[in-house]
C-alpha cells in the first residue's frame, strides 16, 4: 500500500505488522519476534493463538454471533455470567457487559447513581476518585480519572472528581510510616466527603493497583481497609475498578482479594476476554441490585454489543482455561520471580528507583537521582527511550507515568501473558537488561 487509511496513535509512525502470535510471542511481516512483556495493554493474558478459545469462537459462531440484549438472551451470555458469579467475591453475582474497560467503569458508575435514586436519594449523584488514576477514555470514565495528559484536552467538558492521592509510598514514606500515609489517605477521603456533603456523594472509585497512571502502585495490606471504613461511615459506594488487576494479573483471581475488602462494584475487562474479542463488564453485588429490582427493574445503560453470543462464548473459554490450567496460580509464582529478577536489576542500575506490583503487573520507575527520587527531565522523554530499546530488543513493555505530580516522571509495567514460564521470564529480564543499559549509555552522554 502506498498509503494508509488507518488512524493510527500517532499518526506518522511506521508500524511494523504482525502477521500472527503463538504463546508470549508475537511474529511481525519481516520475522521478527517479539516477547509480550505487557500484554499489550495489559490484555492478552492467556497468550496468542490458544486452540481452546478459537475452537470455541470457531462453534459459537456457527450457532450465532449477534441477538439484540433488550429482545433475547442467550446459553453462551448466561454461562458467562454464572461463571463470573462463581469466581467473584462475596455476593457480587450479577454482570453488566459491555465492550470495552472505559464503558464497564461508566456503567458501574451509572448504576452506583442509580441505587440511590432507586432508594429515593436522587441528590448523592457524585462520584470521588484519586490523582494518579486511569478509569477510560469516555467522557464519563474520564472524568473520573486523574490522568491528567489524557484530561487536558477534554477539561472544560469533564466533571471535577479527582481530588484524592493515590497510595504513593515510594515518594510519600519519606517523613511517615506506611501507616501513617494510609491514615492520612483515608483523613483526605473523609476531608472531601465532608466538603462536597455525604448525600451528594454516589461512590469512590479507585483501582486496587494504578496502572497506566502510576506504573502498579502498590498499597498497603491496610489502606483499602480504612478506606471502606470510611466509606461505609458516609453512606457511599466502593467501585473497584479491575479493569487491568483483574482475572489473575495480579496473582488473584481478581486485586482486591489481597486486601481482603469486598467492593460494591467491580468493573474488569481485558484479562477477562484476553485480547481475544472486545468485552468486559460491571460486576454488581446483591446490595445494589436489590433497590433496582425492587424498584424500576430496569439498569439505565447498554450498548448495541451487549452481552452478544460470540463474544461470551469467547470470553467463557478463556475463563474456563484459566482455571483449567492454574494460571492464576502460575501469575503468582513467576509474578514473584519476574519481580526479584528485576529488583535484583535495579541494584546494579543508575536510574531504576524503584520496583514494585503484585503477580505479572510489575512497575519499575526510572529516576535521575536514586537518593533523592529526583525524576527525570520530561524533555528527555525517558520512558519513551525506555520502551523504544526495549521493543528494538524485541520485548514489549507498558509506558506508565509517575513521579510526585503523576506527570514529570517515567514508569513502564512489566505484564507478560499469565502463562509464561520461568525460562521465558528469565529471557524477558535479559532482554530488558539489554535495553536498559543502553538507555543509560545514552543519558550518561546527555549528562
Amino acid at each position: 500500500m502506498t498509503r494508509t487509511y488507518l488512524i493510527k496513535p500517532v499518526l506518522d509512525y511506521k508500524y511494523p505488522a504482525i502477521t500472527h502470535g503463538d504463546g508470549i510471542y508475537l511474529y511481525d511481516e519481516k520475522g521478527k519476534q517479539y516477547i509480550d512483556g505487557s500484554s499489550g495493554a495489559v490484555t492478552a493474558s492467556i497468550g496468542h493463538g490458544v486452540q481452546e478459545v478459537i475452537d470455541a469462537m470457531a462453534e459459537q459462531s456457527k450457532k450465532v454471533s449477534f441477538v439484540y440484549r433488550s429482545q433475547f438472551t442467550t446459553e453462551a451470555a448466561e454461562q458467562l455470567a454464572k461463571k463470573i458469579s462463581e469466581i467473584s467475591p462475596s455476593d457480587l453475582n450479577w454482570s453488566f457487559f459491555v465492550n470495552s474497560g472505559s464503558e464497564a467503569t461508566e456503567t458501574a458508575m451509572k448504576i452506583a447513581i442509580q441505587y440511590w435514586q432507586e432508594k429515593g436519594m436522587k441528590t448523592k449523584n457524585k462520584i470521588i476518585s484519586r490523582w494518579m488514576s486511569y478509569h477510560g477514555i469516555t467522557m464519563g470514565a474520564l472524568s473520573m480519572s486523574g490522568h491528567i495528559q489524557r484530561r487536558e484536552r477534554f477539561e472544560p467538558m469533564l466533571e471535577n472528581y479527582p481530588s484524592l492521592s493515590a497510595p504513593y509510598y515510594y515518594r510519600d514514606a519519606d517523613q511517615r510510616t506506611i501507616e501513617e500515609c494510609d491514615d492520612f489517605y483515608a483523613q483526605e477521603l473523609e476531608k472531601e466527603i465532608l466538603r462536597i456533603g455525604k448525600d451528594h456523594i454516589a461512590a469512590f472509585i479507585a483501582e486496587p493497583m494504578v496502572g497506566a497512571a502510576g506504573g502498579a502502585l502498590t498499597p498497603s495490606d491496610g489502606y483499602f481497609q480504612k478506606m471502606k471504613a470510611v466509606c461505609d461511615r458516609y453512606d457511599i459506594l466502593f467501585i473497584a475498578d479491575e479493569v487491568m488487576t483483574g482475572v489473575g494479573r495480579t496473582g488473584k483471581m481478581f486485586a482486591m482479594e489481597h486486601f481482603n475488602v469486598i467492593p460494591d462494584i467491580i468493573a474488569t475487562g481485558k484479562g477477562m476476554s484476553a485480547g481475544y474479542t472486545p468485552m468486559a463488564a460491571a460486576i454488581v453485588s446483591e446490595k445494589v441490585m436489590e433497590p433496582i429490582l425492587k424498584g424500576s427493574k430496569i439498569v439505565m445503560s447498554g450498548h448495541t454489543f451487549s452481552a452478544n453470543p460470540q463474544s461470551a462464548a469467547t470470553c467463557l473459554a478463556v475463563l474456563n482455561y484459566i482455571e483449567k490450567n492454574n494460571v492464576v496460580e502460575n501469575s503468582a509464582v513467576n509474578g514473584a520471580y519476574l519481580k526479584e529478577k528485576i529488583r535484583e536489576l535495579a541494584e546494579a542500575s543508575e536510574i531504576i528507583g524503584d520496583v514494585r506490583g503484585k503477580g505479572l503487573f510489575v512497575g519499575v520507575e526510572f529516576v535521575k537521582d536514586k537518593l533523592t527520587k529526583k525524576s527525570f527531565d520530561r524533555a528527555l522523554d525517558v520512558v519513551s527511550r525506555i520502551v523504544q530499546a526495549n521493543f528494538e530488543e524485541g520485548l514489549l513493555v507498558y509506558p506508565a507515568n509517575a513521579g510526585t505530580d503523576g506527570l514529570i516522571g517515567d514508569a513502564v509495567i512489566l505484564s507478560p501473558p499469565l502463562t509464561i514460564t520461568k525460562e521465558e521470564v528469565d529471557e524477558l529480564v535479559r532482554r530488558f537488561a539489554v535495553a536498559l543499559r543502553k538507555v543509560e549509555r545514552e543519558l550518561s552522554k546527555n549528562g
